[in-house]
């Protein structure tokens, strides 16, 4: 149990920054990562597509005898981490990646903050509901940004082209004190998105929190691995070159990719 793998997954390539962010902490530990390319992006589906997505990933995971799934996606854990745990719970224990976020959050005691994220995400209510357990002075303003997902894995997050759409998304914000980036593929934006408010504001994404809430479950279960004995491994439901071009990217060094369809 203490070696066996990390189970990671997200619709496609954004979850590789909870990845890495958990490769860097925790540097012992095998990852075993699955991007459901097939049918990304999840932020446009409808909640039961996204539990059946997923469901079918979590059985494969636990299949490969994980001993933790981490939900690397934040469509996928607004619509279908509740729904999870409770069904297999007595099999793996399952995190989704809004939670470390939101206790961070708390933490600060901000009055104001916005949130950037997907459709799915948006249209959930999950932050301000979850963010309500720990707190109840601080309020979101969440708005959806559907054009940054695909704009940022065709490679087009550092040129003039982005600069406008988050300029076009982020001056809808004012008097905030804080923005989530609640969509794991917008790390890559981070400082472009600080850039905008002037690095006046802080600027919060899911991985740092994620890795750490990962690290802390592991060494109270006493299951924290002490050697790396596999390779990580990464598959997706349908493999294209330019998702595993983009997948070094995510993950910040190159990686080996390879294709498995559990949906067939």
């Amino acid at each position: 149990m203490q070696n066996a793998p990390i189970g990671i997954f997200d619709s496609g390539l954004g979850g590789l920054t909870v990845a890495k962010a958990i490769a860097d902490l925790l540097p012992h530990e095998q990852l075993f990562y699955y991007g459901d390319t097939l049918h990304l992006p999840y932020g446009e589906k409808s909640e039961m597509h996204i539990k059946n997505y997923s469901e079918t990933i979590v059985e494969y995971l636990i299949d490969q005898k994980v001993k933790l799934i981490v939900i690397a996606c934040n469509s996928a854990s607004s619509a279908a981490s509740s729904y999870l745990r409770a069904k297999y719970h007595k099999q793996v224990e399952i995190r989704g990646v809004i939670r470390p976020l939101l206790k961070e959050v708390a933490k600060k005691q901000y009055a104001n903050i916005g949130l950037i994220g997907t459709q799915a995400t948006v249209q959930s209510g999950l932050y301000e509901t979850i963010l309500k357990e720990y707190t109840t002075s601080t309020s979101i303003n969440s708005l959806a940004t559907p054009l940054l997902v695909p704009m940022i894995e065709e490679g087009f997050n550092q040129n003039k082209i982005s600069q406008e759409v988050i300029k076009e998304y982020l001056q809808q914000f004012s008097d905030i004190e804080a923005i989530l980036l609640a969509c794991t593929h917008y790390p890559l934006i981070k400082d472009a998105v600080s850039n905008f408010f002037e690095h006046k504001i802080e600027v919060m994404d899911n991985a740092n929190y994620m890795a750490l809430d990962v690290k802390n479950y592991l060494k109270e279960k006493n299951i924290l691995a002490n050697s790396k004995s596999e390779h990580d491994q990464f598959m997706v439901s349908d493999y294209t070159k330019t998702f595993a071009k983009s997948a070094s990217m995510f993950f910040g060094k190159e990686i080996n990719v390879t294709e498995h369809n559990i949906f067939v």
